[in-house]
């Protein structure tokens, strides 16, 4: 096997979808109009939330913020696989593949602490709705998205620390349209037990306790709404966490059940796949999910657009 010394790595060789010239035209369109309709229908929403005085609540607060990250989520991966579709070209630089790998951790992770916030939201104003205003107040809300910046910068910075300690690579070929984490760690040709030790501490910290802490929000929303006597109290109560519900089974769905498929019988087809839906169809959907299942935003949004 050829080892590259560190101090040698350039670039790195990104996986192309087909070498078809038609097929490349059609990709290019499709993940052109894709990510056009993700940036367009989150500014929306922003402009939405920002726009209408009713909306200017905890909820939607960090409903915006979500928008606002699924942005740049997108951004970071999408961009650059179109230009290498339309280019032909396959090829990202050392420092570039870093920094990609780094904002699209950073952002992912953001996502996933942004999903983790919004169900305790929910969770405090339907199970101790007297003490709402007081627990998720301006001030608590600015200490929640604070707290998931750190946290997913610190996740961002683990997994680049990771990648520089790396001595040499294997090869100079990522299997992913983009500079995937755990591509790039399967590539380094260190110490496989560190490599392993830091993916699995960092997946327990910050994958198993997030969807823990919203199964059991949405544990005790579910107890606390069962309780409540008549069915349009509780139809009420589950409609404002329905949208929300929603994009949490949108989000792990696609990056638990697509990469636990792919890992069974793994492919770089496989893997590709599994990264589109999640860089790109999830940050599309997530507007459409909370514009048709929300009434207060649908109105706002029609006004606007009207």
């Amino acid at each position: 096997i050829r080892m590259h010394n560190l101090t040698h790595v350039s670039e790195f060789h990104l996986m192309g979808f087909s070498d078809d010239p038609v097929l490349r035209l059609v990709l290019f369109g499709l993940f052109l109009s894709m990510y056009l309709v993700t940036v367009l229908g989150n500014l929306l929403l922003i402009l939405a939330v920002s726009s209408d005085p009713h909306l200017h609540t905890p909820m939607y607060f960090f409903l915006s913020s979500l928008s606002l990250v699924d942005i740049c989520f997108s951004s970071t991966t999408v961009p650059k696989m179109i230009v290498d579709i339309l280019t032909h070209s396959r090829v990202i630089s050392y420092v570039g593949c870093l920094t990609q790998m780094s904002l699209f951790v950073l952002f992912g992770c953001m996502e996933d602490m942004l999903l983790t916030v919004m169900a305790y939201d929910r969770f405090v104003a339907i199970c101790h709705p007297l003490h709402y205003a007081v627990t998720v107040s301006p001030h608590g809300c600015a200490l929640l998205l604070l707290a998931s910046v750190f946290l997913s910068l610190v996740d961002s910075q683990l997994h680049n620390l990771t990648v520089l300690l790396s001595t040499c690579f294997r090869h100079m070929e990522i299997a992913n349209f983009f500079c995937d984490p755990s591509q790039l760690l399967s590539l380094s040709c260190s110490d496989p037990l560190l490599n392993t030790v830091v993916t699995y501490i960092i997946g327990v910290i910050l994958g198993i306790f997030p969807s823990l802490g919203i199964f059991f929000s949405y544990y005790k929303i579910v107890s606390s709404v069962l309780k409540i006597p008549s069915s349009e109290g509780r139809y009420k109560a589950f409609s404002t966490c329905s949208s929300h519900l929603s994009a949490v089974c949108l989000f792990y769905g696609t990056g638990f059940g697509v990469y636990l498929g792919s890992d069974v019988s793994y492919s770089p087809i496989k893997g590709m796949v599994a990264s589109l839906m999640y860089t790109v169809v999830t940050p599309m959907l997530n507007p459409f999910i909370y514009s048709l299942r929300n009434r207060d935003i649908s109105r706002t949004l029609k006004r606007i657009l009207c």
